[in-house]
């Protein structure tokens, strides 16, 4: 009996926790309902606060895919940021471990002028790279788009601190065994290093998938549009259609969804820095 009490002593202790837990919960998921709900109704429920949903998702997906090349867009989307996902973790890790397995006071330093280059705003760099860019021919390619972004130095900081928990006597065993240092790279680091790439994967993709800004810079032409461009096109203008544009952010949304629902797990354990 006493245990019995005890029992719900703590649940009636853990209601307010509860309905905390509740509360908030409801209002992290909200926005999500309310842009599937605000993707079925016309624009003017919309305008109105309607909350729930209608029976005109196919007629704002019509008007989308006659006014705006939205495959194209998507098309172009995955493409750029499927590329810059795999160039990015490539080039990130093999940085990220140069820096920890190698590392002496000078990349030390160097290292520490490269997360200085954190404190600096994009919008400050945008004119010198498209200066650069130009002269250089690169406008509207996707070496344009990807090469400002494929090497970040939060990126290679997040591969320097996972590659701390990799066992130094693996290496050094490894080395022994006559592996050389990309084999070690490769067939050891790359394994053992699964969750934190899945962590970088969905963090890049999600930030290639969103990139606006330099997008709307580089890709000039109308054939290069992404996501993120159509969304602000759909913006513009006298009137805005806001069914038609919630259906757009709809399926901008859906691939980014996609990857994190299918890397959630990864992606805990490699912020987490869990190494198995």
């Amino acid at each position: 009996m006493t245990e019995k009490k005890n029992k719900s002593a703590i649940q009636r202790r853990l209601i307010p926790t509860y309905i905390f837990l509740c509360i908030v919960s409801f209002i992290s998921v909200f926005p999500l309902y309310w842009m599937i709900s605000a993707a079925t109704n016309t624009s003017t429920d919309v305008s109105r606060g309607r909350l729930l949903p209608g029976g005109h998702f196919m007629e704002n997906f019509n008007n989308l895919v006659s006014q705006q090349p939205l495959w194209r867009s998507m098309w172009n989307s995955l493409f750029y940021a499927a590329l810059t996902t795999v160039l990015c973790l490539l080039i990130c890790s093999i940085a990220g471990y140069g820096f920890e397995v190698y590392h002496d006071k000078a990349k030390d330093r160097l290292f520490s002028i490269l997360l200085l280059a954190m404190m600096v705003p994009q919008v400050a760099t945008m004119i010198p790279l498209f200066q650069m860019f130009s002269k250089a021919k690169l406008l509207n390619t996707s070496i344009g788009f990807i090469l400002p972004i494929i090497s970040t130095p939060f990126m290679i900081m997040m591969f320097r601190q996972n590659a701390r928990a990799f066992p130094i006597d693996i290496i050094e065993a490894a080395r022994i065994d006559g592996l050389s240092e990309v084999k070690i790279f490769f067939q050891m680091f790359i394994p053992t290093m699964r969750s934190t790439y899945a962590a970088a994967a969905v963090i890049t993709f999600m930030n290639a998938w969103n990139a606006y800004l330099w997008p709307k810079v580089i890709m000039t032409d109308n054939d290069a549009i992404t996501m993120p461009m159509l969304i602000g096109n759909l913006i513009t203008g006298y009137v805005t259609d806001y069914g038609m544009l919630m259906c757009g952010v709809l399926f901008c949304s859906i691939p980014t969804m996609i990857v994190f629902f299918v890397l959630q797990k990864q992606f805990a354990e490699g912020i987490t820095g869990a190494v198995k």
